[in-house]
């Protein structure tokens, strides 16, 4: 920090919260004649509840069947077993199927939060707004056993800068609570409304607006990342200047109360081993089967790809989730992995179909492959261009020409891409009661390439309306006896419809060059900046910095009421 004109420490605290999914954790297991095991259950990983169901009954894999059912709600908390080897061990004692299933405060107490988290950032800039290093030191709840999400809260908070000196430390700490699980963008949330909010306040020292601040230090490709990792392409930069450029940003706010807040986002995406399986029917339509549970509409966006890839319609494709005996091993669903992982099976999945249509075309018209062209879902006679076939009319001779067309693949790609984003937000605040309340969102979101821009924009409204949560409501209380006393909906407070304005989303797109359609997964970066975003907001609102989450009314009274010298209620 010796080069810095400006130095600031900030600390923040945030509470265990849960992930909020409405349908409650249940299993249902049979026991066959032969010695196997079915099981039906909601997760975001069936090859997760085989393997880890034959582990806990001492069996191998390959005598255990999970079959995947629609699933109500995930976001992180539904990659682990817990209701499915108790079903199975009670099968086996009793010969008959067995369901089991959780009551919501069971889901509350039994199924992992977040973590609650302790973080102390130290920032140093000079007077012309360039970082000249940073230190961030977080403590993280793991509850009853290690495992907390302190390591992604590392790696990401300082991410969409470039900072010459970092150092970054992480504790995973033990405590007497329920332990931690996976949460949207797991331990980021937290970490980034630390380093957003410490950004906000280093802004003011400088007298520099915090989103030509972000512009200056922006994260670019070739750059080296705090962490270490030299970057690729990455689209930091650009959501933010599509946040300068958009109207929110520049819209007056009048009024007492009234606050804006900015903040960005990053993520670092997961990818992992994933399979799709394709059968072409004699009609022309294709079955294909993935092994990805459908949490946020990845059945559509992989089909997508496959029908782009092949040059056929969308309608054509009939997508389905496998069972672990249909379908190749596939890893869970998260980490904003499907689209990217699974949609590149199905595009390897429908190259060796290709293929295989340009075998058939040059069997039935007697000439070289080398001389068949595949393309727009039609193959040609490059030698004898007169000389052309459907795929729905090649799928109708499939069986006179070789017999079945399918294909699968298996694929583990690399390069998942590292989305980010940057957001803003307008907030009123009521002195009298300590309500906050949500006037205008804007969230600007690197997609590399949307898929499908409907559903994009539903996953970042999705988070956006989560992190608001977490930022003014949701947290578990606990009393002196360590019970928590809000396990229910009732008490348990997540925002509805008629907490929230209507959420604008800007689509960045910056392609990912690792992918063949420029994918980068956007499900959980929507999640990271709500909650600076609107500390920061309320911040500039009342002149109030509130470093404890969430800003509950009493909580927001507290500040107000410290503030004007009147003490606490």
């Amino acid at each position: 920090f010796q080069d810095a004109d400006v130095i600031i420490e900030h600390e923040t605290r945030t509470a265990p919260i849960h992930q909020g999914y409405i349908e409650p954790h249940s299993g249902t297991a049979m026991w066959n004649p032969d010695g196997t095991l079915t099981l039906w259950s909601s997760s975001q990983g069936h090859f997760n509840v085989r393997d880890q169901t034959a582990r806990l009954m001492d069996m191998p894999v390959s005598k255990v069947k999970a079959i995947p059912m629609e699933i109500g709600g995930g976001f992180g908390g539904k990659t682990l077993v817990y209701c499915e080897p108790i079903a199975a061990a009670l099968a086996r004692q009793s010969g008959r199927p067995v369901k089991v299933q959780m009551s919501r405060t069971e889901v509350f107490e039994a199924t992992g939060p977040t973590s609650g988290t302790h973080i102390k950032v130290k920032l140093g800039a000079t007077r012309d707004g360039k970082f000249t290093a940073a230190e961030a030191h977080l403590v993280y709840e793991a509850g009853a056993y290690p495992g907390s999400p302190v390591s992604p809260g590392c790696q990401c908070m300082m991410a969409p800068y470039n900072i010459p000196n970092a150092w970054i430390e992480g504790f995973d700490v033990l405590v007497n609570r329920p332990k931690s699980a996976a949460y949207r963008a797991p331990g980021v949330p937290a970490s980034a409304f630390a380093m957003e909010t410490a950004i906000d306040i280093l802004c003011e020292k400088l007298g520099i607006d915090p989103l030509q601040f972000r512009l200056l230090n922006s994260s670019e490709e070739g750059m080296r990342s705090p962490t270490g990792p030299v970057w690729p392409k990455v689209g930091f930069k650009e959501t933010v200047q599509a946040a300068i450029d958009h109207p929110h940003h520049h819209a007056p706010l009048e009024g007492p109360y009234r606050g804006r807040g900015v903040a960005s986002g990053f993520w670092r995406n997961n990818t992992g081993p994933s399979s799709a399986v394709a059968v072409v029917h004699p009609d022309g339509r294709v079955r294909l089967t993935e092994g990805s549970p459908d949490i946020g509409g990845t059945r559509t966006s992989v089909s997508q790809q496959f029908a782009e890839t092949l040059g056929i319609s969308i309608d054509d494709v009939n997508p389905t989730v496998g069972d672990t005996d249909s379908v190749g091993f596939t890893s869970v669903t998260g980490g904003s992995g499907v689209t990217f992982k699974t949609g590149r099976a199905a595009y390897e999945a429908a190259q060796e179909i290709k293929t295989k249509m340009r075998e058939r075309a040059a069997k039935t018209w007697d000439c070289p492959v080398e001389d068949v062209e595949y393309k727009d879902g039609m193959v040609v006679n490059t030698n004898h261009p007169e000389q052309q076939l459907t795929f729905k009319q090649i799928a109708a001779r499939q069986n006179a020409t070789g017999g079945p067309i399918t294909a699968s693949a298996g694929v583990n790609p690399a390069a998942p891409a590292r989305p980010s984003g940057t957001h803003i937000v307008d907030v009123e605040v009521d002195p009298d009661t300590g309500k906050v309340t949500i006037l205008r969102y804007t969230a600007v979101q690197d997609a590399g390439k949307a898929i499908h821009p409907s559903y994009v924009e539903g996953q970042i409204q999705g988070g956006v309306s989560q992190g608001i949560g977490w930022a003014l409501n949701e947290e578990y209380f606990f009393n002196d006896e360590g019970h928590m006393v809000n396990s229910s909906f009732l008490d348990y407070r997540m925002p509805t419809s008629l907490d929230l304005p209507m959420l604008d989303t800007v689509i960045v797109e910056v392609a990912n060059p690792t992918h063949p359609y420029g994918v980068r997964g956007v499900g959980e970066t929507p999640v990271i900046p709500p909650l600076a975003a609107i500390s920061n907001a309320v911040y500039h609102a009342l002149g109030v910095r509130y470093s404890e989450l969430p800003m509950s009314p009493s909580r927001v009274l507290e500040g107000i009421w410290s503030k004007n010298g009147n003490g606490k209620a």
